[in-house]
């Protein structure tokens, strides 16, 4: 424990101070006019994506259930 005490202090000591205020800051953040269209566009398929998917797995078993039943009338009508 005295080991990680030690490690924490020394990290603090060494960090030097402008690099801990530019953290705190949005100094790093570079926002433009694009940026909120960029996070709708983001959050607008992050959203949708699963519906999307959804639509797509039911369509494509609805097909699969149709070629299935047409299958089981033809050996039906064959029989």
């Amino acid at each position: 424990m005295n080991i990680f005490i030690r490690i924490i202090c020394m990290l603090a000591v060494l960090l030097p101070a402008e690099a801990a205020w530019a953290v705190d800051s949005y100094r790093y953040l570079h926002v433009t006019i694009e940026t909120p269209w960029l996070i709708f566009i983001f959050l607008f398929f992050l959203v949708f994506a699963p519906m999307i998917l959804s639509a797509i797995l039911y369509v494509r078993n609805a097909m699969k259930k149709d070629v299935q039943e047409v299958e089981r009338k033809d050996v039906a009508e064959h029989d």
